[in-house]
């Protein structure tokens, strides 16, 4: 697996400083970029930012803060991880990260989905009762769009195209395009039928479980004679020195943030005991740098995935902590999955 490649992600939660008071908003996007500066300047190969409309996260438009993260970066490929594409619009999606393509000179990946939260449908004005169509339309549009030629489309969601030619164009013809899944057959036959990497949004429970997906992503793609991409996945997770600081760290800041969303989504408070089972058993990844290396190896054998990305905030952990983190990813934690993966 000698082109497996790491990236980080964030959905530019809001840290702490280190006297405990929250970050503005501003702050918290400068924070971000600083993260991606030295996670390029320890060759992580990619940084993806999640799309979020929510309290928690100070990332809304992620091609914004990729466009100032390519100006002080001259290797790390940026991407989003997801871009709503369901509450957006195709030609605007393809132009923004077009046009982040052009100033990070060909390192702009977009990750399309349907988003994990619904803020955005009510924000810019659509049914959730469209919920579906109104991807399944996006989608097929946007992989039109891929090919950068005029495009005559139409469909329900937007208005229809007539031989429309959009710019920017890449300079190498095409735009690096995943689509981000969080384990719904479909979704993964949908993104094999249109010939797209495949991103897995692992979060939870044992890694194992998404085998069948990967298999699926395969069989469908060679029933539909399309590629099938080497096949990434991101999982929450942080580092620190020890196992304990990393979970010290981690718990108490992570417990607020998953309990808010479990309120909305009926799921019961998380306890230390099912935090201490998800990280030896199931998909967190916290602990020191060979501790959580070890795992992201396991998994990467285990599922066959080229890529791996690690979800590096959920919370408030504080700024000192967060930059430590994305020092040992970089500096630590990757090298030793390559190795402990080149060694089996």
């Amino acid at each position: 697996m000698s082109d497996l490649s790491f990236g980080l992600d964030t959905f530019g939660d809001v840290p702490e400083s280190d006297d405990g008071t929250l970050l503005t908003y501003g702050a918290a996007i400068r924070q971000v970029v600083e993260e991606a500066v030295l996670a390029d300047q320890l060759g992580v190969d990619a940084i993806a930012l999640g799309e979020h409309h929510r309290p928690e996260y100070s990332i809304s438009t992620p091609e914004t803060v990729l466009a100032a993260i390519a100006a002080r970066t001259s290797s790390i490929r940026l991407g989003s991880g997801v871009t709503v594409l369901s509450s957006d619009d195709p030609v605007r999606v393809f132009q923004r990260f077009a046009t982040v393509d052009a100033v990070s000179n060909g390192r702009a990946e977009v990750i399309l989905g349907r988003g994990s939260f619904t803020e955005s449908f009510p924000l810019f004005g659509y049914d959730l009762a469209d919920y579906e169509v109104l991807f399944e339309e996006k989608l097929q549009l946007f992989v039109r769009l891929l090919d950068e030629k005029p495009v005559t489309w139409s469909g329900t969601t937007r208005a229809a195209l007539e031989n429309a030619d959009v710019f920017p164009k890449t300079e190498s013809g095409r735009l690096t395009t995943w689509v981000g899944v969080g384990g719904t057959p479909q979704s993964v036959v949908r993104t094999a039928y249109y010939g797209l990497p495949l991103m897995l949004a692992i979060i939870g429970g044992s890694p194992d479980r998404f085998a069948p997906y990967l298999d699926l992503y395969r069989r469908a793609a060679g029933q539909f004679g399309t590629v099938a991409h080497p096949v990434g996945m991101h999982s929450p997770g942080f580092v620190a020195d020890t196992d304990e600081e990393a979970k010290e760290i981690y718990y108490a800041r992570y417990k607020v943030n998953r309990d808010r969303i479990g309120r909305e989504r009926g799921w019961p408070p998380i306890t230390p005991r099912e935090f201490e089972h998800e990280i030896e058993h199931g998909s967190l990844y916290v602990g020191s740098p060979d501790t959580v290396a070890r795992k992201i190896a396991r998994a990467v054998q285990t599922l066959g995935v080229g890529r791996f990305d690690l979800i590096y905030t959920a919370g408030s952990q504080p700024v000192s902590a967060r930059l430590r983190a994305v020092e040992l990813y970089g500096s630590k934690v990757v090298p030793m999955v390559r190795d402990l993966v080149a060694g089996s």
